[in-house]
C-alpha cells in the first residue's frame, strides 16, 4: 500500500511539472524580430526578407576566393541573394542535382577537372537540357560551331550537346585547355563565358592575370560569383534554408545500355522492338534529334533504355 500511495504521488508531482512547463512556454514573452511574418494594422501578413550570411572563407576549384576586397565581397553576396530567393528553380536544381552529379563527378574526376566545375554546369543550364537565345544547347550550353572542336557530333539526327556524358567530356577539353593558357582554373570558368580570346584580350589590354583584378564584361564579372554562390547553396541546403527530404530528390534513372553499329530507319518501331518505346527512347537520349539514327561505317552510338 505505502509503494502504491508512492507512485501515485510521483506520478501526480510528474504531471504538474510538466503542465507548469507548458503555461511557462505558452506565455513567454515572443521576441517579434524573430517571427518570419508580422500583421501589419489594416490585418493584411507582412513577410520578412533576410540577406543570406555570407561565408567567411569560400573557394573555386582549390582556388581562394577573396573575400577580403569589398567588390567581391559584394559581388558574392548579390549572386547569393539572387539564388537564394529563387526558390523554385534552386529547389529544382537540388532535386536534379541527386540524379546527375554522380555522373557529372565522375567524368570531371576521369578527365583530372576540379570537382567544383559541376556548379558551372549548374550555373550554365541548371541541369537541363535548354536552349540559349544565342542558340547555346544542353547541360554545358555548347554554341553548334563550337561543339565539334570537341568531339560532339551536330547534325540533323544526331546532337550530342544534348548527351550529358558526351557534353561534359567536351566541356572538359575545353576547360583543361583553358586552365593551360591561363594557369587558373578561376580563369578558366570566366573563360568559358566570354571565350578564350575574350578573356585573354581584356587581360592582355590590362596587363592583369587574376579574375578578380579584371574588368569583364558584367555578364562575365558576375558568372564566376554565380558559380561560387551556387555551390555555397547547394553544398548547404538547409543552412541556406532548402528543406529537402530524401523521398524529394530525383534518383538515377536506371538504364540498359544498347550499342548501335548499324543505322536505324524507324526509332519507334527499334525502342518496341527492343522492349521499350518512342518517348522513353527520347527522354532517356535527347541527343537524338529526329525519327531514323544513321549509323556510318565504323561508327557506333550507346543508346539508353529502362533497365526494365
Amino acid at each position: 500500500m505505502r509503494q502504491r500511495t508512492k507512485t501515485i504521488l510521483t506520478l501526480s508531482l510528474g504531471a504538474v511539472i510538466g503542465a507548469a512547463a507548458i503555461i511557462s512556454f505558452s506565455f513567454r514573452e515572443r521576441n517579434e524580430a524573430e517571427e518570419p511574418v508580422s500583421v501589419n494594422d489594416n490585418g493584411r501578413l507582412q513577410y520578412k526578407w533576410y540577406a543570406p550570411e555570407l561565408p567567411r572563407n569560400v573557394q573555386f576549384a582549390g582556388e581562394k576566393v577573396p573575400l577580403e576586397r569589398w567588390e567581391v565581397r559584394e559581388a558574392l553576396d548579390r549572386e547569393l541573394l539572387v539564388n537564394s530567393y529563387s526558390h523554385s528553380q534552386t529547389l529544382y536544381a537540388l532535386k536534379l542535382a541527386k540524379r546527375y552529379f554522380p555522373m557529372i563527378e565522375e567524368r570531371l574526376k576521369a578527365n583530372g577537372v576540379p570537382d567544383d566545375f559541376k556548379y558551372l554546369c549548374v550555373a550554365e543550364s541548371h541541369l537541363q537540357n535548354q536552349t540559349s537565345r544565342a542558340g547555346a544547347v544542353g547541360f554545358w550550353q555548347f554554341m553548334k560551331d563550337t561543339g565539334p572542336h570537341y568531339g560532339l557530333v551536330i547534325n540533323d539526327d544526331v546532337d550530342e550537346r544534348y548527351n550529358v556524358r558526351k557534353s561534359t567530356d567536351a566541356a572538359c577539353m575545353y576547360l583543361k585547355q583553358a586552365h593551360a593558357k591561363f594557369g587558373s582554373w578561376t580563369a578558366a570558368a570566366a573563360s568559358y563565358n566570354c571565350g578564350q580570346g575574350g578573356y585573354n584580350g581584356h587581360s592582355t589590354f590590362q596587363q592583369v592575370n587574376n579574375y578578380y583584378e579584371t574588368m569583364l564584361p558584367e555578364e562575365t564579372m558576375r558568372y564566376v560569383f554565380r558559380i561560387v554562390a551556387l555551390k555555397y547553396i547547394i553544398s548547404n541546403p538547409e543552412r541556406m534554408g532548402f528543406m529537402l527530404q530524401p523521398e524529394d530528390e530525383y534518383k538515377p534513372v536506371k538504364t540498359r545500355t544498347v550499342k548501335v553499329t548499324s543505322s536505324i530507319s524507324d526509332l519507334a518501331q527499334w525502342s518496341i522492338d527492343n522492349g521499350s518505346s518512342y518517348k522513353m527512347l527520347k527522354t532517356l537520349n535527347p541527343w537524338l534529334r529526329s525519327r531514323k539514327l544513321p549509323v556510318p561505317a565504323g561508327k557506333s552510338y550507346d543508346i539508353e533504355l529502362p533497365a526494365s
